[in-house]
């Protein structure tokens, strides 16, 4: 069972956190034989966002059977988008189903990563003082791990309870309050039914639209359950079907594609049927190619913007006063209880971590502010150092856990190499890695994400690093092909 019993002086293998990416490595250590590794998780169990994200009506954009782990089917998924309960209970079963229990350590946090070259380890230091070596470390904490707080006059000022999305306090009261929502995006129109059913006033603060399609969610039927169940590959052929569908969807995200146009139009045209008001039809309209921005998904969220009770301020926020919100225009609006749904700190990555190479050069110097990585697992200078969801793997048309899943592949491979191959190090060659993102920035060049809109998928500076630049399959092509010449293994 998970414990937070001291980690031992050395390992082989230390990942660091049990959400999802951590299980999937998990699994694929064992599977690969590698059984000496650890997995240091920050809070109470495995889960990850699933277990930090409980804000009401929390759950996922993509469809149940396609969000899950190919070696871990679920028959009996409730409903086509599974809802934050259970996802968390399914990747809890996988855990123990794979016997990641005992790997587990909970309560404990990596402060930094110090590359030992004459041993080919990794000295590790947590924050409550403990240490470990590894000789091979492998960061799983993901893109959506720590919460974005942005930096608004005053908030530390106000009255009443404050808090994020992803530290829902269900403690609070919402029933009669007068409520301030900052931020419109995924958590934001999840929450929104809900939160706008219990509180007397609910305002949201959007600084800018968002692209919404409908959510084809519903409860699957007893025999539908019944035949994933009992029917040979009839989940499998479901699931794939699935997945080529959301492939398809990939055309959209490519600049100028009668994809995109014609998902432009329609959104437009789904906004006007929506919104009668002209006035918040205006304010509800992007002004970018859909996908620029995350695409969302919502059933009811137009609905909801025009309750007489839900109120929307397109204007800046000029600062935070003790009993309310003040906007750029003056205007300052009454709140009792403060809800921040401003997502997370994406563009950093690592951004807890102090990690040092094997020149003695931090991980933050290298990647300065566009990190980026040879595959999105490796970086040139930091042998024996992996990441899942790295740079540049995460996905607006597809299931992340498909991406995921041929990086943990991968990445047991060349810890084999390392761990079972009778070598000190391995590490990417620089000239590989630059060659590799150079290539990928420039198909980058070509797809909605290089315009000109605020997002979370890349930089200050305009650098796209979050996102693939092609099909999913197209990446597992990638990890695939042969690419022993690109590495140098001591």
């Amino acid at each position: 069972m998970p414990n937070s019993r001291p980690l031992p002086e050395r390992l082989d293998t230390l990942v660091i956190g049990a959400g999802m990416s951590g299980i999937a490595m998990g699994y694929h250590l064992k599977r690969r034989g590698l059984d000496d590794f650890l997995i240091a998780e920050k809070s109470d169990g495995f889960g990850g966002v699933w277990r930090d994200n409980r804000y009401p009506g929390a759950g996922c954009d993509v469809p149940s059977h396609l969000y899950s782990f190919s070696f871990a089917l679920k028959p009996d998924w409730s409903r086509k988008y599974a809802l934050q309960a259970e996802i968390l209970d399914y990747f809890e079963e996988c855990a123990e189903r794979f016997g990641l229990g005992p790997h587990l350590r909970t309560g404990f946090t990596v402060r930094s990563l110090t590359f030992d070259e004459g041993e080919g380890r990794w000295q590790v230091r947590f924050w409550d003082g403990s240490q470990t070596s590894a000789r091979v470390v492998i960061s799983a904490v993901g893109q959506l791990s720590e919460p974005f707080t942005p930096e608004i006059e005053g908030l530390s000022d106000f009255a009443g309870p404050v808090m994020h999305t992803a530290r829902w306090d269900s403690s609070v009261k919402l029933d009669g309050q007068r409520v301030a929502l900052i931020g419109n995006a995924a958590s934001a129109i999840q929450l929104l039914p809900e939160v706008s059913e219990r509180a007397r006033e609910l305002t949201i603060f959007q600084r800018t639209p968002n692209w919404i399609i409908s959510k084809p969610d519903r409860a699957f039927t007893a025999f539908e359950k019944w035949a994933f169940a009992h029917i040979p590959s009839w989940q499998r052929l479901y699931r794939w079907g699935s997945f080529l569908i959301h492939e398809l969807r990939y055309s959209a995200l490519v600049k100028g594609s009668l994809a995109s146009r014609f998902t432009r139009w329609t959104g437009k045209r789904k906004i006007a049927k929506g919104i009668k008001d002209p006035e918040l039809r205006a304010k509800l309209t992007p002004d970018y190619p859909p996908g620029c921005k995350r695409i969302l998904l919502s059933n009811d969220f137009f609905e909801v913007m025009q309750r007489g009770n839900v109120h929307l301020v397109t204007d800046g926020i000029a600062r935070i006063h003790a009993d309310g919100v003040e906007a750029t225009n003056g205007e300052i609006i009454p709140a009792d209880t403060l809800i921040l749904a401003t997502g997370f700190v994406t563009t950093e990555f690592l951004p807890t971590l102090e990690v040092t190479g094997s020149d003695g050069r931090s991980l933050r110097d290298a990647w300065g502010a566009s990190p980026r990585a040879y595959k999105g697992v490796a970086v040139g200078g930091f042998p024996n150092l992996f990441m899942l969801y790295g740079p540049n793997t995460n996905l607006g048309h597809n299931s992340i856990i498909f991406m995921v899943e041929r990086q943990a592949e991968y990445i047991a491979d060349k810890a084999g190499l390392i761990l079972d191959g009778g070598l000190k190090t391995l590490a990417v060659r620089p000239e590989a890695e630059n060659r590799y993102n150079a290539d990928l920035q420039k198909r980058l060049s070509k797809t909605v994400w290089a315009g000109d809109c605020p997002s979370w998928y890349k930089t200050a500076d305009g650098v796209i690093t979050q996102n693939w630049e092609g099909l999913a399959t197209r990446f597992a092509r990638t990890l695939r092909t042969r690419d022993d010449a690109d590495w140098e293994g001591v």
